[in-house]
């Protein structure tokens, strides 16, 4: 029998609503905080003189930083609790948005958006992880699309802000509105449960080290500083390098388009934009988010379930891969407004099968930090995208420059042949 989000969050326990809460909305902040530069870039290439190759530079630092910290952050999550390693990653990213605001100088600006990149990537693994050793297998894929599904109303949110607070009090204020999300921590720290699963592990590991010496000698190379290495071995290794390799495709293509659709919509159509100014544009992504990413994010979790966890992931990349020309080639803003929510939808929804195939893959003990890699690391990768679909479009125009995102999604869609499925799957 088919179960709506709501249903499937009034059957859980309390604990699961709290952990599915907490790591919903350390993603929409994170995502709050994230696109917030996108949001004003237009602004800071005028007030700090940077060219367009400069401002992607930029946005390809920080995601650089985020697969830095999605590595870094899963360490921290299996060593110190999936609910510490969160809001270490949230407070991180909360308080660099805000240092963002003070920057005087692209120097100081690209510190600032560095070291946000590190809190921004560890938050990912840690919150979905938190939900997939929470929540049991027969609707684990829904809880994480619903996870994921808070990216839109943290990127809308931030259009909202965005817009009017720029308007009337300039780029800084955006920025400084971005220390907000720290007061989450407050919240996660007194009412959301910690991982059983995780606290389990723990305990095994602990009463085998004390059992015997030669016990503790084999529980180290499981949880000890061998362990990360286990995701390069059989059985992982082919399974760990392509879902690495497809989600770069797909966050290449991804942080390529959207990074730079805000300046595309706003930006003076002599200078390759499409003329749309602040509010239009704020308009424009608020009903790409609600009506495009919201539905495409939730939605993979049902069509996962029904079609197959491989399926999905075809099924959305290579939608995605189709529609991304046709967006660059449109004119009308009804075009651009109903190609571009259409594209958000699948171009975005993808992602959240990656938290969930990714926790079925791997096991408890390496959960964290083979997120952390297959999606961070290959966010890492795809730090190039700003930089290099900023470069093209400076040269021959940022509708030229996204055919390049469309080459990045139909490539996703190959590397599915390489993914395993992993459908009803209980996690070990």
């Amino acid at each position: 029998m088919a179960i709506g989000p709501i249903q499937l969050i009034r059957q859980a326990t309390p604990g699961q609503r709290r952990t599915l809460l907490a790591a919903a909305l350390g993603w929409a902040l994170d995502a709050f905080d994230a696109m917030l530069y996108a949001l004003v870039l237009a602004l800071l290439m005028r007030d700090l003189g940077m060219s367009k190759t400069t401002a992607g530079l930029l946005g390809t630092l920080t995601l650089l930083a985020s697969g830095m910290g999605g590595v870094l952050f899963g360490f921290l999550a299996d060593r110190i609790g999936r609910k510490r390693a969160l809001m270490a990653g949230i407070l991180t990213y909360s308080v660099c948005s805000f240092a963002s605001g003070l920057a005087t100088s692209v120097a100081m600006l690209a510190a600032a958006r560095f070291v946000l990149g590190l809190g921004m990537g560890g938050e990912w693994n840690t919150g979905a992880t938190l939900v997939a050793e929470t929540w049991p297998s027969e609707v684990r894929a829904k809880a994480i699309s619903i996870v994921q599904s808070s990216w839109a109303f943290g990127f809308a949110a931030a259009a909202l802000v965005a817009g009017p607070v720029a308007g009337y009090f300039g780029w800084r204020a955006v920025f400084f509105v971005g220390i907000l999300p720290a007061l989450l921590t407050l919240w996660i720290r007194r009412g959301v449960p910690e991982s059983a699963m995780w606290e389990e592990r723990g305990l095994q590991q602990r009463n085998s080290i004390s059992n015997s010496r030669g016990d503790c000698c084999r529980e180290v190379t499981v949880y000890g500083s061998t362990k990360f290495s286990a995701i390069f071995r059989k059985p992982y290794r082919k399974h760990t390098f392509a879902l690495l390799l497809f989600n770069f495709f797909c966050l290449f293509a991804w942080w390529g388009l959207f990074t730079w659709m805000p300046p595309y919509l706003s930006l003076p159509v002599s200078q390759g934009g499409r003329g749309f100014g602040v509010i239009g544009t704020t308009a424009l992504l608020v009903i790409l988010n609600l009506f495009g990413m919201f539905p495409g994010y939730v939605s993979f979790g049902w069509v996962a379930d029904r079609l197959g966890r491989r399926n999905a992931f075809l099924l959305y990349s290579l939608t995605a891969a189709v529609l991304i020309p046709f967006y660059a080639a449109a004119r009308s803003p009804v075009l651009l407004m109903v190609l571009g929510t259409v594209v958000a939808l699948f171009g975005t929804g993808v992602f959240s099968g990656s938290g969930i195939m990714g926790s079925e893959i791997f096991p408890t003990s390496l959960r964290a930090r083979a997120l952390g890699f297959t999606y961070n690391g290959a966010r890492a990768l795809s730090s190039v995208a700003p930089l290099v679909i900023g470069r093209v479009g400076q040269t021959k125009g940022l509708g030229w420059a996204f055919y390049l995102c469309a080459a990045g999604y139909l490539l996703a869609a190959l590397m599915t042949t390489q993914l395993p499925e992993t459908r009803g799957k209980k996690l070990e």
